[in-house]
């Protein structure tokens, strides 16, 4: 019976399997901090292999966007962490069915959790992220420190202990935090994207080129799609340097060539054929042209209904769409429309068939709805202002339509009020399609936000759960209509397991006796299936259901997917019972057995009945 790890996968030791499956010859082994033996990359051999490739040495004679910090931002990134995703029920929604996931927790921890689960599969990431205005908190990614550090230097933390800092522009490293904070989370985001998958970055004018530059290193310079700019307010406002700012971009890029935009689909319900004309529906057209008849003398001249012998001329302001030769070709194939009266106006037959469906979309919108249309959306929800600045559901939905199908996963780790799923929410229900979303948001305390110390709500999570809720409800009222308004709330916290789990060589002889169960007395055994379906890679929204066996609570995923059992007193004939369901995975945790006898024969009982079962152990 294997053992979990109970921790995401170092990205450090993918990337040395990487190599030594290229370069074999360069693997090696040293001691790590722990006294282990452990894979290592001999760069003197790397070298030497790559002799006659051109090799940038520790300099700055090359091209490169660097800031203090950065190296730190990405061993950041690629570092395990211990910690676990805890479901909640109580704030979730239609908890047992529902294919949305809600999760509160810094993002980049988060990211890391996630990671095995969703590699690949998210057709689209949105992120509005703070826009380092001087008065944004920043995400401050400093774990050295201990708690009491982070209270003396701030009142502003989160419940890991990780320090949310105001990051005002006389900060000698006003820049560089954003750039480390951004840096390490876009780093693991481009792993959640597939193949044609899209990013989507709200920013503004002050991080917009820095952006731009590590997207480039990160996504590749060649995937850049477009920077959208989009109209966000109207009027004169904060007018620097004599300049009205009215608008904010979305920064986009694709995890590789294949991605793209959809297109706007055209809408043809103008369109019908009355006549039975055989090539199908049709509509009225201008026949006519913005030039006049001094400009183009050939398109002014008299046309004739052959039906009726009245003579139309057309106006020498607004001289015929086509030549003479070209229109009585038209009007022989039935395509020009004379009217009943001799006073009316000639048209153009113009068919559905010559009309693409798809429209390529602009790079600048300026008919989104503006940011006090959100703040209204956001206060019509709640009656009463309770979140600052808001993103608009007509701009998040343009962007979710461009960037995804009926049953793609939209991913938003910076989701704020909620926007995000509001917005597929809606989409769902209009156009019967079963997109999903994943969104993650970093319990702060309100007092962040100017608004909202009134509202009952305690953390912006908390506003963004409610919104949810709320939009659901709405949409199940107005239309009845069958739309997955759930989402599974899960919250970060610390492993399930004891810490000595991780660091069994500074287990003194005395603790031992406190360690015969390896499981945190708070923990329960849903608790411990969430963390074992992120380290088998399962998704975390696949149906869950529970059958007793014995007064004992099985888990079953997905039917077959895994089969857990993590109570005490587990006997062989609840052993039995589970094998029989032949599951692809199995697990029980070591203090599960009710004998040490019923330990040992676990793995003969699955070799028995289902030997295609893997057996695994907490």
């Amino acid at each position: 019976m294997e053992r979990l790890k109970m921790q995401s996968p170092s990205l450090i030791k993918e990337n040395i399997e990487k190599i030594g499956a290229l370069f074999p010859q360069c693997l090696t082994e040293k001691e790590d901090e722990n006294g282990s033996i452990v894979k290592a990359v001999d760069f003197d051999i790397l070298r030497d292999l790559l002799s006659d490739t051109p090799i940038v040495e520790d300099d700055d004679s090359r091209y490169m966007m660097t800031w203090p910090g950065k190296r730190a931002a990405r061993q950041l990134a690629y570092r395990s962490t211990t910690k676990t995703l805890r479901p909640c029920r109580e704030d979730s929604v239609n908890f047992d069915t529902t294919e949305n996931l809600y999760i509160e927790g810094d993002n980049l921890e988060v990211l890391k959790c996630l990671r095995e689960t969703y590699l690949g599969k998210i057709k689209m990431i949105y992120i509005d992220p703070p826009y380092n205005t001087g008065k944004d908190f920043i995400y401050k990614d400093n774990y050295a420190m201990s708690s009491d550090q982070y209270k003396e230097l701030t009142d502003e933390y989160d419940e890991m202990g990780n320090r949310l800092v105001k990051n005002t522009d006389v900060n000698g490293r006003f820049h560089t935090d954003w750039l480390n904070m951004m840096y390490s989370r876009l780093l693991l985001a481009r792993d959640f994207l597939s193949q044609d998958g899209i990013i989507f970055i709200s920013i503004d004018d002050a991080e917009q080129d820095n952006l731009r530059k590590i997207c480039s290193e990160i996504f590749g310079e060649s995937n850049f799609i477009v920077t959208l700019v989009w109209k966000r307010r109207s009027g004169a406002n904060d007018a620097l340097n004599n300049v009205s700012r009215d608008h904010d971009y979305v920064l986009v890029y694709g995890k590789s060539i294949n991605a793209q935009f959809n297109g706007t689909i055209k809408s043809f319900e103008r369109y019908e054929n009355p006549d039975n004309d055989p090539r199908g529906p049709w509509t009225k057209d201008n026949l006519t042209c913005g030039k006049t008849a001094s400009q183009r003398p050939n398109l002014y001249y008299p046309i004739v209904d052959p039906k009726t012998g009245i003579e139309y001329q057309c106006n020498p302001d607004h001289v015929w769409r086509f030549e003479k030769g070209k229109m009585e070709l038209l009007i022989k194939e039935n395509k020009i429309i004379f009217p009943t009266s001799p006073t009316g106006s000639p048209y153009y037959k113009r068919h559905q068939r010559e009309i693409r469906s798809e429209t390529k979309p602009f790079s600048s919108w300026m008919d989104t709805q503006l940011n006090a249309v959100a703040t209204k959306e956001l206060r019509e929800i709640f009656n009463q202002q309770i979140f600052d600045y808001p993103k608009t559901l007509n701009l998040i939905t343009q962007l979710v339509l461009q960037g995804t199908n009926d049953s793609d996963i939209i991913m938003d780790f910076f989701s704020g009020s909620g926007t995000t799923a509001h917005a597929i929410l809606k989409i769902n229900e209009r156009y019967h399609s079963k997109r999903k979303f994943i969104l993650v948001q970093l319990p702060e305390n309100k007092s962040l936000l100017s608004t909202a110390n009134n509202s009952g709500y305690n953390s912006i999570s908390e506003i963004g759960k409610e919104r949810i809720r709320r939009a659901g409800k709405q949409i199940v009222d107005k239309t009845g209509n069958d739309v997955d308004i759930g989402f599974r709330v899960l919250k970060l916290d610390s492993s399930n397991v004891k810490d000595v789990y991780y660091t069994p060589s500074e287990t003194k002889q005395h603790d031992l006796d406190g360690y015969i169960n390896n499981i945190k007395d708070d923990r329960t055994s849903e608790d411990l299936l969430f963390q074992v379906l992120l380290e088998f890679g399962i998704p975390l929204s696949l149906p869950i259901s529970t059958k007793t066996i014995q007064g004992l609570t099985v888990f079953n995923v997905a039917e077959n997917s895994l089969s857990a059992c993590f109570d005490k007193g587990v006997t062989e004939d609840v052993i039995k019972e589970m094998a029989k369901e032949k599951p692809l995975y199995a697990a029980f945790r070591d203090s599960s057995y009710s004998l040490d006898q019923t330990k040992i024969n676990v793995e003969q009982i699955f070799k028995q009945l289902s030997p295609e079962t893997r057996l695994y152990a907490v």
